[in-house]
């Protein structure tokens, strides 16, 4: 066995390469091919506080994408949670705890009934399989619909359902995908109701041609807010007509809230209740537990029997006492700060600084956003409405240069994805805006 001593340095490692080169290489070596990076130069990324991060050379970045950190990088309540548990006690579920106890609890009591039961994973990737899994026991059939740019996990089961990231390996003929609603370009060339019926009768087709493949029709899996299709502007009850469609055969709907439950849109709590529709199933990840590995899977007692009984499945680290701690916490925080009050007012400021920033940018076609999820979709022309997905990737690059960290989303990449962390603030919107701005005006619009 080679020692550290004896290993040769790789070419990328020679003395004229970047700290960040030599990450980069290292990560080639030790990890793989295909990383995914952030921009075109890579962060180096060494400390967190609040809605900030540095990198490695003592640069300062407002944070304006990551809501895994939900309520704030290194929020001390979390972290205090997380050290005093570790401290005392950590193992799993075979044992008995009140720590998952209290949680699901707390947690459910934000939810409407009947969805007053619930399941610990490490992920939402392994939440979304489990919901499967447990739209597969109530009906006894396999096929599933999902939007065509939709992204739900990566476990094997669950990552067919991504169109944006299929992989070429592995059949999925039980999977149908419909268009992903988009107020700007709106399914029947009507925004509002007809665009609602148009979702609705796309997803009843899809329901009947899985109904003849032999497949049957087990679960319609959705984000109730659409924030990887691009966020668009859906009225409340937009979904109501589809879900009577999956009602009305027996189907089992799940709302994946990764991205806008736990307060983010705030008026609710969760997506779903913003939308006034009903779930049979909702699964959680990222900001679960704010950074500490944590998803899960909130259900009806009927629907969690059936799964228990079809299928034996055990998590050895979810619901462990320490990941149940920094939950906790993170539930305590949003309460206690006012976070979703917060994320409403200076989530409608945001939006009002992008709509200003509309008059004076031609390239903006669109701007959209409920709380803290916000952005603006930008086009090479307004009336064509072309996507200037190359300008949004330069624009993204152009504001991490500026120290504004952000990102990008939608069918064509055109969108700017902004999801801070909840403690954003009015002066946090002016710099956001003010820095987008002038990156805007020295960056400039090509044709694609």
């Amino acid at each position: 066995m080679r020692t550290p001593d004896d290993r040769q340095p790789l070419p990328e490692q020679a003395a004229s390469a970047t700290p960040e080169q030599t990450l980069i290489a290292r990560r080639r070596r030790l990890l793989g091919p295909n990383m995914s990076t952030f921009y075109d130069q890579p962060l180096h990324i060494v400390r967190g506080d609040g809605v900030w991060l540095w990198d490695a050379d003592g640069r300062k970045y407002l944070d304006c994408y990551n809501n895994v950190p939900h309520v704030g990088h290194c929020n001390p309540r979390v972290v205090q949670a997380i050290c005093e548990q570790a401290a005392t006690l950590n193992t799993h579920t075979r044992y008995l705890h009140e720590g998952i106890l209290d949680y699901v609890e707390r947690l459910t009591a934000t939810f409407d009934a009947p969805l007053d039961t619930a399941l610990l994973t490490c992920t939402g990737s392994e939440a979304n399989d489990v919901a499967l899994r447990m739209a597969s026991a109530m009906t006894g059939k396999s096929g599933l619909i999902a939007t065509d740019a939709t992204y739900h996990g990566n476990t094997t089961a669950v990552a067919k359902l991504s169109a944006s990231n299929r992989s070429p390996h592995g059949a999925s003929d039980h999977i149908r995908w419909v268009p992903a609603p988009d107020s700007y370009r709106p399914l029947g060339g009507e925004a509002g109701q007809a665009h609602a019926d148009a979702f609705a009768e796309a997803v009843g087709t899809a329901i009947a041609d899985l109904e003849a493949s032999g497949h049957g029709f087990s679960a319609l899996i959705v984000c109730p807010h659409f924030v990887n299709e691009g966020f668009p502007s859906l009225p409340p009850g937009w979904l109501q007509p589809t879900l009577a469609k999956v009602r009305a055969v027996g189907g089992v709907f799940i709302a994946d809230e990764v991205q806008p439950g736990f307060g983010r849109l705030g008026s609710h709590m969760w997506g779903h209740q913003r939308q006034q529709i009903a779930p049979d199933i909702v699964t959680l990840g990222k900001p679960m537990a704010n950074g500490h590995p944590v998803g899960g899977v909130v259900t009806r007692a009927e629907i969690m029997t059936a799964f228990r009984e079809s299928y034996r499945y055990f998590n050895t680290f979810g619901g462990n006492p320490v990941s149940c701690a920094a939950a906790m916490a993170v539930l305590e925080e949003i309460e206690q700060q006012g976070l979703m009050a917060n994320a409403l007012e200076v989530g409608a400021y945001a939006k009002q600084g992008l709509e200003q920033l509309a008059a004076h940018h031609q390239v903006i076609g669109d701007v959209r956003g409920q709380g803290l999820i916000f952005g603006a979709e930008m086009v090479l022309d307004r009336q064509t409405k072309h996507p200037a997905s190359a300008y949004t990737d330069r624009l993204i690059n152009a504001m991490r240069q500026r120290g504004i960290i952000l990102s990008k989303l939608g069918r064509h990449k055109n969108a700017l994805k902004i999801r801070p962390p909840m403690p954003f603030q009015r002066a946090h919107v002016d710099l956001l805006i003010e820095t987008l701005d002038a990156a805007m005006r020295e960056t400039p619009v090509e044709q694609d």
